[in-house]
């Protein structure tokens, strides 16, 4: 179990990379967060689950391990249910994409798919979710194998025991309980699937399933289901795959929790952090009145490694929510004057710079090329900013950019920093710049380069 204190993104300590998060106040006021976790570059997820919760959204308790691949019997097993998966005579809009983009480069994307099935797969468990009932809470899983399941614990942050295998195969898998008490579940990639659970919260009839309840074609859907009923309305949340790539978090709304949905908007799109940003797959959920968005960031370069983040969100009075950007301060205020700023906690970047691993500050902003950019959203002071320090290693020439932060055309040209070579050694450098009081993003232009990295940030 750890114990920490944070209101900035990325959430976790920087060791834990919880992404794919379904977050839920649960009977005891505490919310908990579900989700996978990434710890190898070559895989998305791993063999374990963490439960991450927290009392007030700023003081925060990593959970014990919950649940491992090597607790589920069934695993490939060749009769497990498999997912109906990419119907190659009839795929979807993404998938002739994907087949466009790889036919070009000689590659065939099927012979691919086809051989990936046919290696043995470890027992990682992907994208879970979780709920309470009469004082049990049901873990929901899913497996590379396709099998999905459900494990049971009398604590919201488990340990999750007596796994039972669900008669359906897929990923990413939903569940909701309606006023009613009545239990749904969801799953699906490219196109979801809802059945009603039984009372005993671990089976179902199998010819009672809902196919295509919401679909690329129509809704943009790629997977990630979650949902949530506002105001009498029904929200479905996943990876949208609207802009091109499931880069984003997008919503349907129905007036039954069986639908059929219809297609609102994204409500947050992690593109730009990292450049090999990729997925996204989260959820929403209220905590004493406010509404949050979790999502993930990737980073170190690779699609994997992903971050638990979470930003404040608006549901209009018509139902509609108002897209955010990704940001720095997380849930906390705007960066204040003399407060450090990660070069880690960047939410975008531009070129080839990342989020990297660190011997000394355990993260850094590296690989940074001439064109870069690297951009941190908030700051905000009272009084006129006049200086900027930079914790760096390498050398270079940076370009401080202040961004209105109600008005994305007014940008002001706050200064340069001429880094000089720091002799591979961790050093700070502090320059003058000049911009008015207020809120802006802080964006940083990197002009030369000579090996820099950025480890830390503080403004006055």
């Amino acid at each position: 179990m750890v114990n920490f204190k944070n209101t900035r993104n990325p959430v976790l300590p920087l060791e834990y990379h919880i992404p794919d998060s379904e977050a839920h106040m649960m009977p005891d006021g505490r919310l908990y967060i579900y989700g996978s976790y990434d710890d190898r570059a070559d895989a998305f997820c791993s063999e374990k689950y963490y439960v991450v919760s927290t009392a007030d959204m700023e003081n925060w308790t990593l959970h014990d391990v919950s649940l491992t691949g090597g607790q589920i019997p069934w695993f490939n097993n060749p009769d497990a249910p498999k997912y109906p998966g990419i119907d190659w005579s009839h795929p979807t809009p993404f998938i002739i994409k994907m087949m466009e983009r790889d036919a070009a480069e000689g590659v065939d994307i099927k012979e691919q798919f086809e051989k990936k099935e046919e290696q043995e797969k470890p027992p990682l468990l992907f994208a879970p979710d979780c709920i309470e009932k009469d004082g049990k809470y049901y873990l929901y899983f899913c497996m590379p194998d396709d099998s999905e399941g459900v494990a049971v614990s009398d604590n919201p942050e488990g340990p999750f025991t007596n796994p039972v295998q669900l008669p359906c195969g897929g990923i990413d898998p939903a569940i909701f309980i309606d006023d009613d008490g009545q239990a749904y579940y969801y799953w699906g990639q490219l196109f979801s699937h809802c059945v009603k659970l039984n009372k005993n919260m671990v089976s179902f009839d199998e010819t009672a399933i809902i196919d295509n309840l919401v679909t690329e074609s129509e809704h943009f859907f790629h997977e990630g289901s979650s949902i949530r009923k506002i105001n009498g309305m029904y929200y479905y949340v996943y990876a949208d795959m609207e802009r091109g790539k499931p880069t984003s978090l997008g919503y349907s709304v129905s007036k039954s929790p069986e639908g059929p949905f219809t297609y609102k908007g994204i409500i947050i799109d992690n593109d730009g952090c990292d450049p090999a940003s990729w997925n996204n797959h989260g959820s929403i959920e209220c905590v004493n009145g406010q509404w949050y968005v979790f999502y993930h960031r990737c980073s170190r370069g690779v699609q994997q490694y992903r971050r638990l983040c979470i930003e404040p969100i608006t549901i209009n009075p018509d139902g509609s929510i108002n897209e955010v950007k990704m940001t720095s301060q997380g849930i906390g205020q705007p960066f204040a004057p003399d407060e450090k700023i990660m070069g880690y906690q960047a939410c975008g970047v531009k070129g080839g710079c990342y989020i990297g691993v660190d011997n000394v500050y355990k993260e850094k902003l590296m690989n940074i090329s001439v064109g870069d950019e690297a951009v941190f959203r908030y700051i905000k002071s009272g009084q006129e900013w006049s200086s900027i320090s930079i914790t760096y290693a390498g050398s270079g020439k940076i370009r401080v950019i202040f961004i209105d932060s109600k008005n994305a055309s007014h940008q002001i040209e706050a200064g340069t920093v001429f880094v000089p070579d720091a002799n591979a050694k961790i050093q700070t450098i502090s320059s003058a710049i000049n911009a008015p009081a207020g809120e802006y993003e802080l964006v940083l232009v990197f002009e030369e380069s000579d090996e820099l990295e950025v480890f830390e940030i503080s403004l006055q």
